[in-house]
């Protein structure tokens, strides 16, 4: 069986460029003047390429039934597209248009890690969040050290920053090996039987709403920091603080997935996304709420992401399973996220952070009725295999 080693490295280093992009991106393309609702368009950038680059990604992977030449090529490609960034002129349409190609390319590969990771890790799938805190702790080092760099070489440095990530991602990405995977019966059910069951529906829904209610947060919360009247390295320790909780419960997955459910896990984490942000909505700038909030991406992302994963991994079909966690990444960070970015993007003049992470609370309180409905958990609580 390969190691899980360069998954891990991979891991790292792909969320390492996201502990920088997510937190200060915004932030950069504010300094350039651009408006709320270009800056919104530009972030959704990123969420809108996981509508069609993974679908079409984890299609040729499962035809193929190879992952590794499409992980290396599109790492490749995502930093070729965001050097002509770095090197071009700063006006909207050419940023647009750099980043549309990045992120189209750069959507590709984790849905594929995921997979191979999930499948790996399937007789024991609390493992693969001991591979999967990796990426987490790549994301913090970058959140915490990017504020104390953005602070002494000022924001302009943003785009030459993550343009070194990218390389360091594409250099990875050679060391992952490919991952043979072999089908559970003869007979193989199709994929639009299994799209078409109401758990697999009902499971879209709360990923869609969940991602839906971080378009806001990925877009205008360092914005909302920042008018708070916190500096950039302090961001970046807000940003921090949700991190280390998310290291904590993915190096304690194996033992919280032996006490509960997946169904479980997955209505606990859209509960906590109501109060997370809430709390945002009304209590951004007084450190203790904002502490608080960020601690609850414990459950919002590192919970709700493993619960996610591991029953994709149980309702779709071996030879299907890049396709699954592709269409996971489609309705969720895809359609959800660039739905509540953008939507974000043409209220924030209208009503700030009060309006827009309360439209995010809202959307978490949908999914807890979701999932009670057609996700219930189980009386007893069972491994989550």
């Amino acid at each position: 069986m390969p190691s899980l080693r360069p998954f891990a490295l991979y891991y790292f280093c792909y969320f390492a460029y996201s502990g920088l992009f997510g937190p200060f991106w915004s932030l950069y393309l504010q300094s350039l003047n651009f408006s709320a609702w270009e800056i919104s368009v530009l972030v959704a950038l990123s969420t809108l390429a996981r509508i069609a680059a993974p679908g079409f990604w984890g299609w040729l992977a499962d035809r193929q039934g190879r992952r590794r030449a499409i992980i290396i090529a599109t790492s490749v490609l995502a930093g070729v597209a965001f050097a002509a960034l770095c090197v071009g002129p700063k006006a909207f349409a050419w940023v647009f248009g750099c980043l549309a190609f990045a992120h189209f390319f750069w959507a590709a590969s984790l849905p594929l890690v995921e997979a191979s990771t999930a499948h790996l890790t399937r007789a024991n799938p609390g493992r693969y969040s001991r591979v999967r805190v990796w990426g987490s702790i790549g994301y913090m080092i970058l959140a915490i050290g990017s504020g104390y760099v953005l602070d002494a070489l000022t924001i302009d440095s943003m785009p030459w920053l993550t343009l070194g990530l990218l390389v360091l991602v594409a250099l990875v990405s050679f060391r992952v090996p490919d991952v043979q995977t072999a089908p559970r019966s003869v007979a193989r059910e199709p994929l639009r039987s299994t799209l078409m069951q109401p758990r697999v529906i009902a499971l879209f829904t709360c990923c869609f709403l969940m991602a839906f209610a971080f378009g806001p947060y990925y877009t205008f919360y360092s914005i909302a920091l920042k008018e708070a009247g916190y500096d950039k390295s302090l961001i970046g320790w807000f940003w921090a603080i949700g991190v280390v909780c998310e290291i904590l419960v993915f190096w304690f997955m194996p033992r919280i997935m032996k006490r509960f459910s997946l169904e479980t896990l997955m209505l606990a984490s859209l509960v906590a996304g109501v109060a997370r942000f809430a709390m945002i909505a009304l209590g951004t700038g007084l450190p203790a709420s904002d502490v608080l909030s960020q601690s609850l991406h414990a459950l919002t992302f590192a919970i709700h992401h493993a619960a996610a994963v591991g029953l994709i991994h149980r309702y779709f079909d071996e030879r299907h399973q890049a396709q699954g966690q592709g269409l996971y990444i489609v309705a969720s960070f895809g359609v959800g996220g660039s739905a509540g970015g953008l939507l974000a993007g043409a209220l924030w003049p209208q009503g700030g952070v009060a309006l827009c992470f309360g439209l995010s609370a809202i959307a978490c309180l949908l999914g807890v009725l979701v999932s009670l409905k057609a996700l219930p958990p189980p009386r007893s609580a069972a491994p989550a295999a």
